[in-house]
Parts: structure tokens; sequence; C-alpha cells
């Protein structure tokens, strides 16, 4: 078992945040093989013919040769600072490593998962090795992620909103009991209950920096956490929403609903099981802002929905009459548009 010690000041500065290199990270992980879990069929087919013409064609083998099975070089996977992160941020902190601390981390991987590979090597010990890992993983976001990023984004900011709305309804030990079967309040701390095989504990104090809460669509089903500089302290979970791209459905009728307000619409109602703004909801479904916009203004007026301004934005939630009619599909927001 992990446990996270908290003091008064912990709970002032922790805080969440998105980190796109993480998911980068992860996905080529999926890619590679390298996990018990698959992606989804449709996924897989279409990024897997992708994802091998990158390992022939750039130095992505290098990049992945960065990661471990318990643990990966610091300079492919950046600690994030907000939740404003994007990926040319991280591109650029990647960019402004230095060579020493390249080849350092590199040999530190090359040890714990030798590579024979002659074009790995003369890539990770190379003077060109910052720059050739950088274009490569740059490569591999806008072949692999890039398009899909928007809509995952939406996501995990969904799972944020709603974390902070628990955490002002409740206090930060009903919120945190609601993140993963595994992750627990108990005694002023978190409790990170360790994999059946595991019989290891460890105690981490955060010494007043706070913990960085980071939702991610690639960690589901299980958490991670970081306690090695130069990242803080972190807890990677499975945002809200992430089992719709994993699970198979039940045997209910997905076209139930649909048959009822149309398809749009049913997907939207489905969708809004926590609330969320017109925007966040056109980039999670793939639709146009105008049509959502549209759509949700008919369902509130058939008394559906509800909604609520949220600093800058407008939140819209279901009615228990929603509520009602979506309890009777199972369809996901990755179904078809």
């Amino acid at each position: 078992m992990r446990r996270f010690e908290f003091g008064t000041d912990d709970l002032l500065r922790s805080r969440f945040a998105l980190s796109p290199a993480f998911e980068l990270c992860n996905l080529l992980r999926f890619l590679e093989g390298r996990t018990r879990q698959r992606l989804p069929a449709a996924w897989s087919a279409r990024l897997m013919p992708v994802f091998q013409r990158l390992r022939a064609d750039t130095d992505l083998d290098a990049a992945l040769a960065l990661h471990t099975r318990t643990f990966g070089a610091n300079f492919v996977a950046l600690p994030p600072r907000g939740l404003a992160q994007t990926w040319d941020d991280d591109l650029a902190a990647i960019r402004a490593t230095s060579v020493s601390q390249a080849h350092e981390e590199a040999e530190l991987c090359l040890a714990a998962r030798p590579s024979r590979d002659p074009r790995v090597l003369a890539t990770l010990r190379g003077d060109a090795v910052v720059e050739r890992v950088a274009d490569a993983l740059d490569q591999a976001w806008h072949g692999l992620l890039a398009r899909d990023w928007p809509q995952l984004r939406a996501i995990c900011e969904r799972d944020v909103v709603h974390r902070v709305g628990q955490l002002g309804r409740s206090g930060w030990a009903a919120a945190l009991d609601g993140f993963h079967p595994d992750m627990r309040w108990r005694d002023g701390g978190i409790d990170i209950l360790p994999p059946p095989s595991s019989s290891s504990a460890s105690v981490t104090t955060l010494a007043g920096e706070g913990l960085l809460l980071i939702p991610s669509v690639f960690v589901w089903p299980h958490l991670a956490t970081y306690v090695d500089d130069p990242w803080p302290k972190a807890i990677i979970y499975p945002a809200r929403g992430t089992a719709a791209l994993w699970e198979t459905p039940d045997s209910v009728d997905p076209d139930a609903l649909a048959g009822l307000l149309g398809r749009s619409r049913s997907r939207l109602l489905t969708a809004l099981d926590q609330p969320a703004s017109t925007t966040q909801l056109a980039q999670s479904l793939r639709l146009a802002p105008g049509a959502v916009g549209d759509h949700l203004t008919v369902l509130r007026k058939a008394g559906l929905l509800h909604r609520a301004r949220s600093g800058r934005s407008v939140l819209y939630y279901r009615t228990p009459l929603g509520d009602a009619l979506a309890a009777g599909t199972d369809q996901g927001p990755f179904d078809g548009a």
C-alpha cells in the first residue's frame, strides 16, 4: 500500500492538472503491447498501421526505449503544471532538455530494459538525442493522438468540473473517496491499495507541497502514482466517462432512446450523467457546437435538462425525468455519430 500523508498546507496546495505528454506515453505503451489492457478494436485497427509506420520511418523506437516496466525517462514524461497545458507546451519542455540529462536518463532506462537495436543505441547515445526523440514524439502525437485529443481533453475537463463540485459540496474526504475503488481517505491521508500480487507498503509525506491530481484516459482502469523528482507528488486516476471507451455495452438496445428523441439528442442526454458545457459536449461527442446548442435547448424545454452558470460557462445537467429516460440505455459517448 502507498500512503500520502497530508498536512493543512497540502490541502491548500493540492490541485488538478492535465498532461498531454503522459497520455501520449501511455498510448504508446498500449500500442507496443506492454500493458495487460488492450485498446478498443476500432482504435487499434485505426492506429496500429500508423504506429508501425512511425516505428519504421522515425526514431520512435528510441523514444519507446525510454520507458521501462516501472518508470520512464523524466524528460519525455514531464510533470504538468495546470489544466491549460498543451502538447506544444510539453514539446517545448522536452526540447529544452540538456543532452547530458537525456544521456543520463537514457542509460538508466537501457540498464533496466536493454536494447540491442543499433538505431536505438545510436540515437540515445548521440549528441542529437533530444532533437531526434522530440521529433519522433511530435510525429507520434500528430499521427496517433492529435485527432482524438479535443474529445479526450473534454472528458478530463468534465471530470475536473465534477470533482470540484464534489469538493465544494462535501469537502476533500468525501470527494477523494469517489476517485477510484483503490483510493480512499483515511486518518488525514490518502491510501492507495496495492495490486493483489504486491504486499509492499510505503509512506510519502507531502511536506506542504500538496498533491497533483491528474485525470487520464489511458491509465484506466488502474491508478498511477509519482513520488520521485522532478515530478510533484501526483496521483493519475481514470477520468469519469473513460469506461465508455473500453467496456462492451450490455445487451440493452442502444437505439431505444434514439428512436424516441433522435440519435444526437439521445447521445447528449446519456452523456450528461455529469454537468457539462456546450463546448465540452461538442468536443467529447464530435458534434458541431451550434447543433449541440440547438439540441440542448429542445431537451431543456422538454423538461429533461436544467442549466446553471458556473464562472464563464453555462453547465447543463439532467432533471429527474432526464435521468429516468437515460437509465434505459447504455449508449456511451463514443458510439457512432
